[in-house]
């Protein structure tokens, strides 16, 4: 039989766009039976909010995520199917993203009758942090983090807006910026009021208002990490206690290999050998 070369591509051209979509579904379908394991062990409605560079396409190339009304939508169905009775573990794992879609889901979980339990094993910034913000518990690695929530407006801080703003003569001042001063004013205003409605009942009113004011305005840049300590002397209610089915979990997301990896270390846990005494 005469080699073919033709045909030799199209059969690893066809292994190529098959084998990716085999491998994804192979995923999906491991994460489903892992969230079904999940939720026996846990008795809650288990829901993933988990945001990594995933290969997506034909070619394999990454495509970042972030919060949209896509997830929003699937975040408030599953929030409907889930009986008024049963506890709701949400496992964050995000950047952030739009406000309008990550206040339509902070809003659900807080509305949800029975207890809601945030997991953050990493990092939860922004979007994120608001999110978690609306759950009855939030429990964090010991080195992971959430963020400041204040609005950014195009690819500027609001707060920085403003504050460039009020250090110029109004008069030297273009109409664009002072758009934009007005519009970041507003935003901060609406998140802070946002972060108000999520925290009230929570904590003395008092309180609540100077965590709003911190978290959505003035402290700190959009992409500071604020540890467990720094969330407990705020006064937030966090606890360190990750179980380990949630790091379990994440290892279902993995982020796509394109280069050689930067960190290696043998996957097996030590066990701590006890100091002998002399």
């Amino acid at each position: 039989m005469a080699f073919d070369f033709g045909q030799l591509l199209l059969i690893i051209f066809i292994m190529m766009t098959v084998w990716p979509m085999m491998k994804k579904k192979a995923l999906e379908h491991a994460r489903y039976n892992f969230l079904q394991k999940l939720e026996k062990v846990r008795g809650t409605r288990c829901i993933t909010l988990i945001h990594r560079q995933e290969a997506m396409s034909i070619l394999g190339l990454p495509i970042s995520r972030y919060i949209d009304i896509e997830d929003s939508e699937q975040v408030l169905r599953a929030v409907r199917f889930t009986p008024d009775d049963m506890p709701i573990d949400i496992i964050l794992h995000t950047p952030g993203g739009l406000l309008l879609a990550t206040e339509q889901i902070a809003l659900a979980l807080m509305r949800h009758p029975a207890k809601v339990t945030v997991f953050v094993p990493h990092y939860a910034m922004s979007g994120g942090t608001m999110i978690a913000l609306a759950a009855n518990e939030i429990v964090m690695d010991e080195n992971a983090v959430l963020g400041s929530v204040d609005p950014q407006i195009g690819q500027f801080p609001a707060v920085s807006i403003l504050s460039a703003v009020g250090k110029k003569n109004v008069n030297r001042v273009d109409d664009s910026t002072l758009i934009m001063a007005d519009i970041a004013e507003k935003a901060i205003k609406q998140v802070e009021e946002s972060v108000i409605k999520l925290l009230t009942g929570k904590f003395p009113p008092e309180q609540v208002a100077n965590l709003a004011h911190t978290l959505s305005s003035w402290k700190w840049t959009h992409d500071y990490p604020i540890s467990c300590d720094e969330l407990k002397k705020m006064g937030l209610s966090v606890e360190v206690n990750v179980p380990d089915l949630i790091y379990d979990l994440m290892e279902l997301y993995p982020q796509p290999i394109q280069r050689m990896p930067s960190v290696q270390y043998i996957p097996l846990p030590y066990e701590k050998k006890e100091t002998r005494k002399s």
